[in-house]
């Protein structure tokens, strides 16, 4: 049942256990870092290539959700292949096809292969929306699994702050030179490349190795990211689970007719509904836009858009301090309550106030305002979510479907906000954010379980435990 291990597997376990782990973390979120930089870039990319390409709004939308429509396929059915194929091997093939729709991306010659180009590029940043997240939570010792996942949000939110810094600069600096926005998309290769020669000597997850009866590499594989003592107790549990799971470790569409995997089902799409509806990529893809309209010149709102990335780092450090220490329902709730009265603040600013610095200034410090509660509470605490509700034999297939999902309300998203924005104005776009913020304060509420501090196989035993109580029983884990 096990075939020959591969290098990186076999290698003798370093004395350092939490060096080890710590560089297997630092390595594989560069897929995270990637993920950010290329749907941070196009913020500032984007009105250098209204220029160049002739973009209306609906090409810039376009150009900006081909992305996001790429990605939800890539997370659709980059579950499934790392099912199959391990996450090791598909975060390296993911490395490759960055680097490939990179280099299209830089180079094209005109928007219709500029929009299939970035359509391929989301094939990659969906594949690690999925995959990296699921391979950082089956490494991780349980307890520190919140902390070790969510480095990935911190990734994408760096890879965002560094779009929008070089943004900055080369706008800044070289905005008159024509094709400026090639340079801020080039940059992308090296972290894609990085990704691809780090991940050669990286460890394959172990749960997926048990869950393909090589329990021999799993325990090597554990050992070198674990102390001996813990190693042995965890490869006892895992191999549990997945003995009791082989049969069934490749789960499909008809399992969701088993009560509570559905009802897990359901969770996950709804988590990954309610994180986008919030309207935080409409910040992040249109932020200089946004900011523009606000009050600030192009160049201006360039550089202020900055802010917006700097927050997103803070406080997503903030979020991963709160997850050690508070649950993820909570959080989750407290930040949509956050967003959801930053929408309605931006709505009634940019209706009340005169167009000029001072409204800008107004908008820059709420949308500011909105992603500290965002990116310090609902993205991280979806990620992990997500990374640590599915049950082993279904975690590719319902992270995959619920990141599917996520992206293509990204989607509707990135596509839909520059029209919204023609049609409706400022103000009353945001208040349709923030109506549809309601609804996700209310979804959480009501069927979003805690997770905290139970290890994988604790919360599949958890969730079959609950499956048959009523849905507050469910949420509180109490009859």
């Amino acid at each position: 049942m096990s075939g020959p291990a591969p290098a990186a597997t076999t290698a003798k376990a370093p004395a350092n256990h939490k060096k080890a782990l710590r560089t297997v973390t630092i390595i594989s979120t560069f897929g995270g870092l990637l993920f950010g930089y290329d749907t941070g870039v196009i913020n500032g990319a984007l009105p250098y290539m209204q220029e160049d390409l002739g973009l209306t709004p609906l090409t810039e939308g376009l150009v900006t959700s081909s992305l996001l429509f790429g990605a939800a396929f890539g997370a659709l059915f980059g579950g499934r292949l790392a099912d199959r194929n391990g996450r090791r091997t598909m975060i390296m093939v993911l490395a490759v096809i960055f680097l490939l729709g990179t280099l299209a991306c830089t180079f094209a010659p005109n928007t219709e292969v500029m929009i299939a180009a970035r359509f391929v590029l989301g094939l990659a940043v969906g594949g690690a929306s999925v995959t990296v997240p699921v391979y950082l939570a089956e490494v991780s010792p349980s307890a520190r699994r919140g902390r070790i996942v969510t480095q990935n949000e911190l990734m994408i939110v760096t890879g965002q702050l560094l779009a929008f810094i070089f943004n900055a600069y080369l706008g800044n600096t070289f905005g008159e030179a024509g094709g400026i926005w090639r340079w801020m998309l080039v940059i992308a290769t090296l972290p894609a490349i990085a990704l691809w020669i780090g991940m050669n000597f990286m460890p394959e997850s172990p749960r997926w190795l048990a869950s393909m009866g090589s329990f021999g590499e799993t325990l090597s594989v554990l050992q070198r990211i674990r102390s001996q003592a813990d190693a042995r107790a965890e490869f006892e549990e895992v191999k549990a689970m997945a003995v009791e799971d082989y049969k069934s470790k490749m789960g499909s569409w008809a399992d969701l007719g088993i009560p509570w995997l559905r009802r897990i089902f359901c969770v996950g799409l709804g988590l990954a509904v309610i994180q986008q509806i919030t309207g935080v990529n409409s910040i992040m893809y249109y932020g200089t836009q946004i900011l523009a309209e606000s009050g600030f010149g192009r160049e201006a709102a360039l550089t202020a858009n900055i802010a917006n990335g700097v927050i997103s780092v803070l406080a997503t450090f903030v979020g991963i301090w709160l997850l050690g220490r508070a649950g993820r329902r909570r959080m989750l709730i407290t930040g949509q309550v956050g967003t959801t009265s930053a929408l309605v603040l931006i709505g009634l600013f940019s209706l009340i106030l005169p167009e000029g610095p001072a409204r800008g200034f107004v908008i820059l410090s709420l949308t500011v305002t909105f992603l500290a509660f965002q990116q310090g509470a609902i993205s991280p605490v979806t990620w992990l979510m997500l990374s640590e509700i599915f049950p082993l034999k279904m975690r590719g297939l319902g992270m995959g479907a619920s990141a599917f999902v996520l992206w293509i309300v990204n989607f509707l998203v990135g596509f839909g906000f520059p029209q919204l924005l023609a049609a409706l104005g400022l103000s009353n776009t945001f208040f349709l954010f923030a109506v549809l913020g309601v609804g996700a304060i209310a979804f959480a509420a009501k069927y979003v379980p805690e997770t905290k501090d139970k290890s994988l196989e604790d919360l599949e035993h958890y969730f079959k435990t609950m499956a048959g109580k009523r849905p507050q029983e469910a949420i509180t884990g109490k009859a």
